[in-house]
């Protein structure tokens, strides 16, 4: 492709409105345009980088007998009202009406329309197990769109859903999906880690999320520093506490005077003891009614493990005033001691003995309190949030490294939670009418893009992973109205595009460093710079992109061996 062939707009300025890097770099690219708030147009430069991403997607989805099919964007709300997402789902459901009033959302996901036509057409177990799959865009009216396309409200995403007879092919496809997935990533030349994950709205019983790790991620990701163990730090795993050996007597609960000490740094100085010693009582609020969390002083409550442990569909904590209407308890002096709701605490509560907790009243806190004695507990489960340095769950060695990560890919086995709903069935074997076990997996092509960029740039601007990249070289003329230079870089580009490489030829008539600014900003892994001086020497200048090493080589002989650079590029 000719540079004056193709619209590429670039700019010098970043636009104010963009925070990170991906979203800074694309517009100044020319890659994409904003039309409203978390809505863009896709340029030709940045559409050549997504369907590069597309075709890494679908070869690895082929790989894995998925079939590609196309659903549609516009989805009749009986469907969502009879998987009883359609109230569920929230605001960021768009909701739309016909011509004729009938209902309509704009789809966030396609389960439920997946699910309508299989159960349609599949009766038999001899037509399990099956995995379709598409490439759409999707809209989730987000609150707070931002970052460009990395969190826009439209955006391109894969969606694939399997279906099968038992649990078994359901975890053998999920297995597969996870390779797939992670060869799709090491493809596109990214450092990620698949991670236990949270199922959110989508439901289901089991995932993972694949991250790409970097600053600007939103999700903290916990992972093993010796195993490969990983996981979204909402759902990290503590390491279970040792068996205590601790023989000392138990003391007996006695109230005692704090007055205005209600932060765990608080009492513990005036106690004179570590904050491992006291133990928080965390109010939450939830579908089920208000209950009470139990975490050591030096840690903090994760709700999210929380509300799985109690099967609650929402939890949060309870603000202030609900927990004084609804405990008679001043917040700061909560404790579980006496307390009536139900008390879940973490297991290493659970190791203690002779603790500190709020007294349920005003500037009083009890010492000496024991679990078995002294309280009513629900359920002793991990419940905290894990830090950076916490031993790893599942290795001796290992410690916690905790760094940000972009969601770029969840996979998740949903169980039965649509086909019982929706009553997909089929009959096995022994003509039983069965239900259908569904998995469930997403790829965010753009948000993919977005986080090469952002783990793959420098001052200057993009650095493309090879098999991503919009073209491979970039051929730089100094002058391409000078004869001699104009033949040479024909003659490569020409010889190039013959051996299957795709070539960007900057043929505009600008000075040399505007040219080289472009060439720095778009990406493009290999620059090729002709011009007069070293093609009389019969040289042309090489320059890699990612180190900015630029070298002399015989020209056209180096023209034979840009293939065997570029595959040393992708290591």
């Amino acid at each position: 492709m000719h540079y004056s062939k193709i619209f590429i707009p670039t700019l010098k300025e970043s636009p104010a409105d963009a925070e990170v890097v991906s979203h800074k770099l694309m517009v100044r690219a020319g890659m994409i345009r904003q039309v409203a708030s978390g809505i863009y147009t896709i340029l030709p430069l940045g559409l050549r980088v997504l369907k590069k991403v597309e075709q890494i997607i679908r070869e690895e989805m082929n790989r894995i007998d998925g079939q590609e099919t196309f659903l549609p964007s516009i989805q009749p709300a009986e469907l969502w009202q009879e998987s009883g997402r359609w109230d569920f789902y929230g605001k960021e459901l768009l909701r739309i009406k016909d011509r004729h009033g009938r209902e309509f959302c704009y789809g966030p996901t396609h389960e439920e329309i997946i699910t309508d036509m299989v159960r349609k057409e599949v009766k038999s177990y001899r037509q399990l197990p099956l995995t379709l799959y598409q490439i759409q865009t999707k809209f989730r009216d987000e609150v707070r769109p931002r970052y460009g396309i990395m969190r826009g409200r439209e955006f391109m995403m894969k969606d694939a859903y399997s279906f099968h007879a038992d649990d078994a092919s359901a975890k053998e496809t999920y297995q597969d999906m996870a390779g797939a997935y992670s060869n799709i990533f090491k493809r596109c030349g990214l450092e990620f880690k698949m991670v236990v994950a949270d199922s959110g709205t989508i439901g289901g019983n089991f995932s993972h999320e694949f991250a790409v790790l970097a600053d600007s991620g939103e999700d903290h990701i916990g992972f093993c520093d010796s195993c490969d163990y990983a996981s979204n730090l909402e759902l990290a795993e503590a390491k279970a506490p040792s068996p205590s050996a601790d023989n000392t007597e138990q003391d007996d609960l006695k109230e005692v005077s704090t007055p205005g000490k209600k932060s765990v740094k608080e009492v513990a100085e005036f106690l004179s003891v570590s904050p491992e010693k006291i133990v928080k009582t965390i109010v939450l609020d939830s579908d089920q009614g208000l209950v009470a969390g139990l975490v050591r002083g030096d840690h903090e409550i994760n709700p999210i493990k929380l509300k799985n442990l109690i099967g609650a569909e929402w939890l949060h904590p309870a603000d202030a005033k609900t927990i004084a209407e609804k405990t008679d308890v001043p917040c700061g002096f909560v404790g579980p001691v006496g307390l009536k709701l139900k008390v879940f605490a973490d297991r290493e509560v659970g190791a203690l003995s002779n603790f500190v907790t709020g007294a349920n009243k005003t500037d009083a806190h009890f010492t000496g309190v024991q679990v078995d004695r002294d309280m009513k507990i629900e359920k002793i489960a991990d419940i905290r949030k894990v830090i950076e340095g916490d031993p790893c769950p599942r290795c001796d060695s290992g410690t916690y490294q905790v760094k940000r990560g972009i969601e770029v890919g969840h996979i998740f086995i949903l169980g039965t939670k649509y086909s019982e709903s929706m009553k997909a069935h089929f009959l096995d074997p022994n003509g039983k009418d069965s239900l259908m076990v569904m998995g469930c997996y997403g790829v965010g092509v753009g948000r993919t893009a977005a986080a090469a960029i952002e783990q793959n740039h420098d001052e200057k601007g993009i650095i493309w992973p090879v098999p991503i990249a919009p073209f491979a070289v970039h051929i730089i003329p100094t002058n391409y109205s000078q004869e001699a230079v104009k033949n040479a870089s024909d003659s490569a580009y020409r010889i190039l595009q013959e051996k299957n490489i795709e070539v960007l030829l900057d043929d505009r008539p600008d000075r040399m460093g505007v040219k080289l600014n472009d060439a720095d900003l778009l990406g493009i892994p290999l620059q090729i710079i002709i011009g007069p001086k070293n093609l009389e020497a019969g040289k042309v200048e090489l320059k890699v992109r990612k180190t900015r090493v630029s070298e002399l080589h015989d020209y056209p002989g180096v023209l034979d061996n840009i293939p065997g650079i570029l595959d040393d590029l992708l290591s």
